[in-house]
């Protein structure tokens, strides 16, 4: 069949399975654009479908079928709702596999006759099924069901939708999607990948110049009416004006609320303030907060949306690296006390992350590089393969090379959404991304926030815990020294002269991540392979704390 297109969704099943309703839903979720086939042959043969049955014939309407099938599939980003004996056709079939991901929606015979009969006395049925008319409809629903079955099976996925919501269709359609192009490169697509939650289903954008295409995009997801949006002093009157204008093109009302820049706006008493003006431009619960900038925005903004009216949608539009492949995606928001870094915080899933990388060549290089030490750290923690490809592409993306730069982001992205979709609310496996974080926030903690940029921290913690992790026999020093070669070639700090030990140490007594008064310690036992959970001696933190601090 050659490379395939998974750019596009086809929803297969029998009629009432609910491909129109879902495939619309899916669509608005992920910021594409929405077909019906049978909506198009209707447009295209100017009648409805029964009168093309009764003038026309069967064979005429799976010929204009398949015609509808063959303009839609070169598309991309498309759901595609499809006609109940669309998949009869071999060459349909072999087309759809082709183009996109098949996903059929299977229901059973009394689950179909039972929502078409509620449609029938709610007068929303507008079409008669032609192949359905006669006594016994139920009966005959059974007959066609049972021979179109064995065509369903070019499904690449099944959902079930006798006892799901719509709300749950649509996340199941997305995690289907999203499972089978985990393995297929993702090189021409502007959707890296996809978290998929229990309750949440949203795309992570990654591309050159996705700005200026911010409102229509938006609008596809099904957003309307005010935008307000939250940045920095250093990030707005740099794109600020161009999100601004196409949102505006877009139909949106555009407010803007500009904090300082640092980690100290991160604070309740800013988030007030832009509760104030929440308040002043009496903002309500369907409007939109847009979070436009590092990750200290996102963070701040995030908290706002997750509790001003109990929750308004949030978009995310990271404007430096380590915002796109780390704080931007899977929903934690949080603002900072004084005795710690974001212990005042919720999980709260934005509708969409926007990350355009052209936005990377206006930080300063101190700011870019602290961002690699997030995207080494996915790779340390989950990926061998990918750690390999930093290795051998560090100078180019260093340089910004937009192609190696580009993959560089789309795959740390994708290594955390796969993380965030096994386990969103962090109570196992995505303990995993907070490698190098307990001992990076004791540093950050220690030193009032002004010394070190986050990435740095967190090169120098994952050096403190990799150091741990090595005490304790899990990690062999090659791989120690891989991890601090790396960091060292991106020019990322992996010491922390004169830091105060037993503040760090304090620090870390406090981190949100203590439970039942001990750490959970994230170590590597090797590269791309991280482990939770393990004890770890007070002396051993200690030592791996003073041997940074040196």
């Amino acid at each position: 069949m050659g490379e395939r297109n998974l750019c596009n969704i086809f929803l297969i099943g029998f009629s009432y399975s609910g491909k129109s309703q879902a495939g619309r839903k899916v669509a608005e979720r992920l910021g594409w654009d929405f077909t019906d086939t049978d909506d198009e042959i209707v447009a295209q043969a100017k009648k409805p479908i029964p009168e093309i049955f009764a003038e026309d014939g069967e064979e005429r309407f799976r010929e204009l079928e398949s015609q509808v099938l063959v303009r839609v599939c070169p598309k991309k980003e498309m759901v595609v709702a499809t006609g109940g004996g669309i998949i009869l056709a071999a060459e349909n079939r072999e087309l759809m596999k082709k183009s996109g991901v098949v996903v059929c929606l299977q229901a059973e015979p009394d689950t179909i006759y039972n929502r078409l009969l509620i449609d029938d006395e709610k007068g929303e049925s507008k079409v008669v099924r032609p192949l359905l008319s006669g006594t016994d409809p139920e009966r005959r629903i059974a007959q066609l069901k049972e021979f179109r079955q064995p065509y369903y099976s070019v499904a690449d996925w099944t959902v079930h939708t006798d006892s799901l919501t719509l709300e749950e269709v649509a996340v199941e359609v997305i995690r289907g999607w999203n499972y089978i192009r985990r393995s297929c490169p993702a090189a021409d697509q502007e959707t890296a990948c996809v978290i998929t939650t229990a309750t949440e289903s949203y795309p992570i954008l990654v591309g050159w110049d996705l700005m200026s295409s911010i409102g229509r995009r938006m609008r596809k997801a099904g957003l309307a009416g005010t935008v307000y949006i939250i940045s920095d002093d250093q990030v707005f009157p740099l794109y600020g004006p161009k999100v601004t204008e196409s949102l505006r093109e877009a139909g949106f009302s555009v407010n803007s609320f500009v904090v300082p820049h640092g980690e100290k706006s991160k604070s309740i008493e800013v988030a007030s303030r832009i509760y104030d003006f929440l308040v002043k431009h009496r903002a309500e619960r369907g409007e939109i907060i847009l979070a436009l900038g590092g990750g200290m925005v996102g963070d701040l903004a995030g908290f706002v949306a997750a509790t001003y009216l109990r929750g308004m949608p949030l978009l995310q539009v990271p404007t430096s690296l380590m915002a796109m492949v780390d704080s931007s995606i899977g929903g934690k928001v949080a603002i900072n006390h004084p005795e710690g870094k974001n212990l005042i915080g919720a999980f709260y899933q934005p509708r969409m992350v926007l990350a355009d990388t052209e936005t990377l060549t206006t930080l300063t290089e101190r700011e870019l590089t602290s961002g690699w030490a997030e995207v080494v750290k996915h790779g340390l923690i989950r990926d061998a393969d990918y750690f390999q490809f930093l290795e051998q592409n560090v100078d180019k993306l260093k340089r910004l090379e937009r192609e190696a730069a580009t993959e560089a982001i789309r795959r740390s992205a994708a290594i955390k959404a796969a993380v965030v979709n096994e386990d969103e609310k962090e109570t196992g496996l995505r303990a995993i991304l907070n490698y190098g974080h307990t001992v990076a926030h004791g540093l950050e903690t220690a030193t009032g926030y002004n010394r070190l940029l986050h990435g740095e921290a967190v090169s120098v913690g994952m050096m403190g815990e990799a150091e741990i992790a090595e005490k304790l026999g899990l990690l062999d020093r090659e791989a120690v020294e891989r991890q601090r070669a790396l960091l060292l070639r991106f020019g990322l700090p992996v010491t922390c002269p004169g830091v105060d030990t037993d503040a760090v140490l304090k620090a870390i007594e406090l981190d949100k991540k203590v439970q039942e008064k001990a750490v959970r310690w994230v170590l590597l036992r090797g590269i791309g392979e991280a482990v939770l959970g393990h004890d770890v001696l007070h002396d051993a933190v200690r030592s791996a704390i003073e041997e940074v601090g040196a």
